[in-house]
């Protein structure tokens, strides 16, 4: 199969998705998620119509108190908002540093190790070409199988398994480590990366980072760099411009190192 035809079925699959569900946008930005456009929707600014829920995407509509809505599809975005969460996630601006700082793409083979909830597995497989997470617990991979359904994704392949126990995939292009004990599976990432290859862990302690750093120096892998991202979110309201006053700080720290 040709590039334009894998992208064409990827982007028609995620068109029949989200043909039923729709966004509502109000003027202040408060934005309504609408999973089923059968029945009437209810918010704080009154109830829309079934009949106007399925009105095409840019339509404008009111509800019974007359507050005007735009109605819009939802994209991938809208939708991974509402996975569900079971362990804590990895944060937007820790994934957005990860694929940054690798420069995964289209063409990329992934493996995620501590899938929870899927936050970061996800995200990776809507940009790569194929990712395969494994996640120990049972209840955890349940969630992840839920999401993997509910975000209509067929690139990615979810484990059951402990991923010290070996990789099966070789020449990996990234593997992500969202793990307690991170340096216990250096060894098989070792043998699953391509020369060049990204390992990346995410830790939410310093002792943590430590031992992966300490661990990796008997390896074929290099510490390239440890960073943690802190996000301040502004308030713009006509000349009212400041920083909010509470702002996402410490979410953990990547460690991105490199086999040789």
């Amino acid at each position: 199969m040709n590039k334009d035809n894998r992208n064409s079925r990827t982007f028609k699959k995620h068109v029949l998705l989200s043909h039923s569900m729709r966004i509502l946008l109000a003027k202040n930005s408060k934005k309504f998620f609408v999973k089923d456009i059968s029945a009437d929707f209810h918010c704080q600014f009154g109830f829309v119509t079934s009949a106007d829920l399925k009105k095409k995407p840019g339509s404008t509509v009111k509800t019974n108190k007359g507050v005007e809505l735009k109605i819009i599809e939802p994209s991938f975005i809208d939708l991974y908002a509402r996975i569900k969460r079971g362990p804590q996630i990895v944060a937007p601006k820790d994934i957005a540093s990860i694929i940054v700082e690798t420069g995964i793409g289209k063409e990329s083979v992934v493996v995620d190790a501590g899938g929870g909830s899927g936050a970061l597995c996800f995200y990776l497989a809507h940009i790569c070409k194929k990712v395969t997470t494994y996640e120990l617990r049972e209840d955890f991979t349940k969630i992840l199988e839920a999401n993997k359904k509910f975000l209509g994704l067929k690139n990615i392949t979810i484990k059951n398994k402990d991923v010290c126990d070996g990789i099966a995939e070789k020449a990996v292009d990234i593997i992500t480590l969202d793990l307690s004990e991170p340096w216990k599976a250096i060894t098989e990432a070792e043998k699953a990366l391509k020369p060049g290859g990204f390992l990346v862990s995410y830790s939410p302690t310093i002792p943590q980072v430590a031992d992966f750093i300490q661990a990796l120096n008997k390896t074929e892998f290099i510490h390239i760099k440890t960073k943690e991202i802190l996000e301040r979110l502004w308030e713009c309201e006509e000349r009212k411009i400041r920083p909010f006053t509470h702002m996402l700080a410490h979410t953990g720290f990547l460690t991105f190192c490199r086999r040789l």
